[in-house]
């Protein structure tokens, strides 16, 4: 396949009326071979590169069955390659000029490729692109362009092992839905040997409870890092690590939450739905709930993650691209891939059909309603890891002193 010289500068050129763009290929194939940008996106009869990193081999064989119908289909060549190190392979790919065509994107990669004009800014050409959700579609946004469409998304709510809840004498109508609520039930539930509740050191799962306070990371598009909304919430979270109903994984001797759950070493965890995969296939005997996790000052909130399907701007057939972005994204596609190996779908048109499918994982799905994302400005990931690092210590730190670091280097990177 020859590489195309880059028909796109940037996202700023990708602004032609979704008229121009392929809405189906109806068994017909895309049969401008011409090599020719139309309607700012290139169109040639060059085959699909994919690049994907998988979860293991369910989700590689659902995408790969998915791409080869959609190719039988449209008569256009696609093949999927599974990265061993997908953030690595994808930047030597950039860098040698031969990127994939498509490829799984993450948010905190999303503004740097997006800045030196590594992708197309495709999102508005999108024929579903109002059926994401709103935040999946904030998440993915950069400097007022719509990159790329939402593949799935996750949250985060409160897992709960109801056998120990019972045996505590602890019942349905005990379920938190207030920190108060929180802290008595995980200090009922904390026995030796076992703590209430338990989540990793990490802003990834600490930010659900800034979040619940009213704070964040970035708002209003200013760093917000040391706010008194997230001081409280590190205090909140502080007090309980030293009360000893409260504690990080690794300190339960786990590796991260689910391990801490699966081996009851915690009653609860905060985590998101990928947990379902790990109790089943190594804790199959350990019974549980899914809850949203409980409101703080300012009401509910939790985090949510997700990917995209970036296009990259050297892409010689991004109008075959765009096509199968859609059919991937479709709501037959995205709950078959969700029966296939868990993923939530990223469009509110699939999520009555998802939540009858599982109905005990419903709390995650709700989370879409408030959840917030980790930032995703260029350089905040280096920002987020120093975060990380400090939380660590939070049981025995000053969360005013943390958060202020953590505030002049957010400021650094998001003004």
């Amino acid at each position: 396949m020859t590489r195309k010289t880059r028909a796109i500068a940037g996202a700023g050129a990708l602004t032609v009326a979704g008229a121009l763009i392929l809405s189906g290929c109806g068994g017909s194939g895309f049969d401008d071979s011409s090599g020719d940008t139309q309607g700012g996106l290139t169109s040639s009869d060059d085959a699909l590169d994919i690049l994907i990193g998988s979860s293991g081999e369910a989700e590689t064989k659902a995408v790969e069955d998915a791409v080869a119908a959609w190719s039988a289909d449209s008569g256009v060549e696609a093949k999927v390659s599974v990265a061993n190190d997908l953030a690595q392979q994808l930047s030597q790919g950039f860098a040698a000029g031969s990127p994939p065509d498509l490829f799984y994107l993450s948010t905190d990669a999303i503004a740097g490729y997006a800045g030196n004009g590594s992708l197309v800014a495709y999102g508005d050409e999108l024929a579903n692109k109002d059926d994401f959700y709103p935040s999946l579609v904030e998440n993915f946004t950069v400097d007022g362009d719509f990159y790329c469409a939402p593949k799935d998304f996750s949250t985060l709510a409160l897992i709960i092992n109801t056998d120990l809840w019972e045996a505590a004498g602890l019942t349905e109508a005990d379920v938190p839905t207030t920190w108060d609520e929180l802290a008595a039930v995980s200090k009922t539930l904390t026995t030796d040997g076992r703590v209430g509740l338990a989540f990793g050191a990490e802003y990834q799962r600490v930010g659900t409870f800034m979040a619940q306070a009213g704070g964040g990371m970035v708002v209003d598009g200013q760093a917000a890092a040391n706010s008194p909304e997230n001081v409280e919430a590190l205090e909140y979270v502080k007090s309980h690590l030293e009360d000893g109903t409260f504690a990080y994984a690794a300190d339960v001797g786990a590796g991260w939450g689910g391990e801490a759950f699966g081996k009851q070493l915690a009653a609860m965890v905060i985590e998101g739905n990928w947990i379902g995969g790990a109790m089943s296939a190594d804790y199959p005997d350990v019974n549980y709930l899914v809850a949203e996790l409980p409101a703080g000052p300012a009401g509910q909130g939790t985090l949510q993650f997700t990917n995209c399907w970036g296009m990259a701007a050297d892409s010689p057939n991004q109008q075959a691209a765009l096509d199968l972005v859609e059919y991937l994204t479709s709501t037959e596609q995205q709950l078959a891939f969700s029966e296939a190996f868990g993923p939530m779908p990223s469009i509110t048109s699939a999520a009555d059909a998802w939540t009858q499918a599982n109905p005990d994982l419903a709390a995650f799905l709700t989370g879409a309603d408030y959840a917030q994302f980790p930032p995703n400005q260029e350089g905040a990931s280096d920002v987020v890891s120093d975060f990380n690092a400090q939380l660590e210590s939070l049981k025995t730190g000053d969360p005013q002193q943390i958060l202020d670091s953590v505030q002049a280097n957010l400021e650094a990177v998001v003004g």
